[in-house]
């Protein structure tokens, strides 16, 4: 199953470094080694479903779902549910080669769910990392404080400090 923190990795994997987008899932190895560590197929089918379920989530989470693309992926997944004695399971069955994909979309509408509004893209326009707000009030804006709020705050004190009239 897929965690919020695999969710976080999954679409946190197309950073920015040094003012350019890297997609730290554009060679095989990494998706694999990722899909690997979250009980999932490492073939070249399930990691090709695996970076489109992501790149529709980071579109998802930064607008309107792309419904199309969210059909294909859950077409033909289903939950049945199996009794085992006094235990009730409801396993997920989906194609194979799609099921990792199909866990972290499913993954993304439960935090969706359970926490409306919290998962979301950087405060930082020129970020493209995506924070999963914790805090009591709701009030987190950056996917780090220790690199994106302390930049933007450095950078509007700058700013302040350029427009203040010289005494």
């Amino acid at each position: 199953m897929i965690d919020e923190e695999a969710l976080l990795e999954a679409l946190n994997s197309t950073p920015v470094v040094d003012g350019r987008q890297r997609d730290l899932w554009a060679d095989d190895a990494a998706p694999r080694r990722w899909a690997r560590e979250h009980g999932g197929s490492d073939g070249a089918s399930s990691i090709g479903w695996l970076r489109a379920a992501r790149d529709a989530l980071q579109a998802a989470t930064r607008g309107p779902v792309p419904e199309d693309r969210m059909r294909r992926m859950l077409d033909g997944v289903s939950r049945v549910p199996e009794a085992d004695g006094s235990d009730l399971r409801w396993p997920l069955q989906a194609p194979p080669e799609r099921m990792l994909a199909v866990e972290l979309v499913l993954a993304w509408y439960d935090v969706q769910q359970r926490r409306p509004g919290r998962l979301r893209p950087c405060g930082n326009g020129e970020c493209r990392l995506f924070l999963l707000d914790r805090s009591r009030a709701n009030t987190a804006r950056w996917c780090s404080m220790r690199t994106c709020g302390n930049r933007l705050k450095a950078r509007r004190h700058q700013e302040r400090a350029r427009q203040a009239p010289e005494a």
